[in-house]
């Protein structure tokens, strides 16, 4: 990999983790037009995007900055309080741990099947278009009966597991962390705006596991990776990300998803096509 291959990579990567269309897909994709995934090696691929998915999550991080020090200040100092209990925490704290357990069901399933997402499987253009057309369809039928009327504050800790198990979805390449969990959210009744935040602030967490996991795992990769690419990519994932972000909340405040669901159905059946005609 060079390092004009590590730019694209990462502007590809800052782009697509947080508008619902799948980063995984769209670099898969990328990869294999460029000839850069070994089909001998495949978790090579996969590790490379674990580790520059650290750059998206920085961008997360320094976006919301004050929400994710409010979130640990005060979940610690409620935590601590003596006189504290759930039904007394701030509304930060409450956030705090909604997120801690809908981080849960992406850990254990990630763990359970660690080795078929590392495999060549998870890799194939088949299984990407599918899963780009069937969350398309999953995020229209959202749109058509979500009601859109809850905001943050009125989430439930029943609403922060449904959205954890969905962002375990996102495990499936083709499906989109955001497009899941924002599907969830959609479903659950709440806005597009706060089913975006709690999308991304949900990410935190899992997105830096992985990344850290997969960094130490790949130490023995950087040999057919590249230290200096994948840092290149990492940097140019969180500036584009950043950007990102900032325009997807807005957008979402007067916009619907469709031009989401339009393009993952596009792309979900020219991968198909792809896919029936490379392998002929």
């Amino acid at each position: 990999m060079d390092i004009f291959h590590a730019i694209i990579l990462g502007i590809i990567q800052g782009l697509t983790e947080f508008l619902p269309i799948s980063s995984t897909a769209h670099l898969t994709v990328a990869g294999k037009l460029m000839g850069l995934i070994d089909p001998a090696r495949p978790e090579d691929w996969t590790a490379f995007i674990a580790i520059i998915q650290l750059g998206t999550v920085s961008a997360v991080i320094i976006y919301f900055f004050r929400d994710v020090v409010g979130m640990l200040t005060h979940g610690w100092k409620d935590l601590r309080s003596p006189a504290a209990g759930a039904g007394r925490w701030s509304s930060q704290s409450r956030l705090a741990w909604k997120i801690i357990v809908g981080t849960i069901p992406v850990g254990v399933i990630g763990l359970l099947f660690k080795k078929i997402i590392e495999g060549a499987i998870t890799k194939e253009l088949s299984v990407i278009g599918s899963s780009m057309i069937g969350l398309a369809l999953l995020l229209w039928w959202a749109e058509r009966v979500g009601k859109r009327t809850r905001t943050e504050d009125q989430t439930t800790w029943k609403d922060a597991l449904i959205i954890g198990f969905a962002q375990a979805m996102a495990l499936i390449p083709g499906s989109s962390r955001s497009g899941t969990t924002i599907t969830a959210g959609l479903f659950l009744g709440l806005t597009r705006e706060t089913a975006a935040r709690f999308s991304f602030l949900l990410s935190i967490p899992a997105v830096i596991a992985s990344g850290l996991f997969e960094l130490y795992s790949a130490r023995h990769h950087f040999g057919a990776i590249g230290l200096v690419p994948v840092t290149i990519s990492t940097i140019v994932s969180g500036v584009v990300g950043y950007a990102t972000i900032s325009f997807l909340l807005k957008y979402l405040k007067t916009h619907t998803t469709y031009v989401f669901i339009l393009y993952r159905l596009v792309l979900g059946i020219a991968l198909w096509w792809m896919f029936l005609n490379w392998s002929a």
